[in-house]
């Protein structure tokens, strides 16, 4: 990684994350992406709703572009993993600020501060980002958030909190005890011990994920004793960063 600009970040382990901020031109090549994706559904729902009686045809388009609009870029970016479809074609990807997987909040705040980062015509959001260090527009300050090059970040690898898919821990009562017992620096933790072990001894890998597991077993009192370690750990982080819908 050889940006002007790569972040390192460090996560509570101590693992090093090198982030590279996204260009402007290619953050503003896929906003022109989506902005014609839009573009285009608001031309199909006007369609649609030209069908309707005269007195509430325009209403109708006026609030399903509306919706269109500011719904599109949080429900992509939940849905995708931080990607709209503009993100998804030139590579790029929203993060949260410590490479973490975007949550709902953080995309929520970036979609409402658009209104000031695209006043006037957009100016206002890319001279915050041309000053900003890691090319950070309003919402992103404001969410503490980065855009990210696809290729640049060992946040993209969850493969290494992936494998099996544990079913044991992805019971409606284990995810409540996850969203309930589990903080921000245990999502870390669990994310962080899966990349650190793939380039550990197998001892010292296998007792690493016996320490956590135990841990955490204890933690959400799981009881399967089908699962090692290393799927307790491992089955966790994938549950905690949303490996289910990416």
């Amino acid at each position: 990684m050889s940006g002007r600009h790569t972040v390192l970040v460090h996560s509570p382990e101590h693992v090093e994350i090198a982030l590279e901020p996204a260009g402007l031109g290619r953050r503003s090549a896929a906003m022109g992406l989506d902005l014609a994706l839009i573009g285009a559904g608001c031309g199909m729902l006007a369609t649609i709703c030209a069908v309707l009686p005269a007195s509430i045809a325009a209403a109708a388009t006026i609030t399903s572009c509306f919706v269109l609009f500011w719904g599109y870029w949080p429900v992509c970016e939940l849905r995708w993993g931080g990607r709209t479809l503009g993100k998804q074609l030139l590579g790029l990807r929203v993060v949260d600020g410590r490479g973490l997987p975007l949550d709902g909040r953080q995309s929520v705040i970036r979609t409402v501060a658009r209104a000031l980062d695209m006043t006037p015509f957009g100016g206002v959001g890319f001279f915050t980002a041309l000053l900003d260090r890691r090319r950070r527009r309003i919402g992103d300050l404001l969410a503490d958030t980065l855009v990210v090059e696809e290729r640049s970040g060992r946040y993209l690898a969850f493969a290494a909190a992936a494998g099996r898919r544990y079913n044991s821990l992805r019971t409606p009562r284990m995810r409540r005890l996850i969203a309930h017992r589990l903080g921000t620096e245990d999502r870390e933790f669990l994310l962080a011990v899966c990349l650190r072990a793939d380039g550990m001894a197998e001892a010292p890998r296998h007792d690493l994920f016996e320490a956590a597991g135990t841990h955490y077993r204890a933690v959400l009192e799981i009881d399967d004793d089908r699962l090692t370690g290393e799927a307790v750990v491992r089955g966790l982080a994938s549950v905690c960063h949303g490996r289910d819908a990416d």
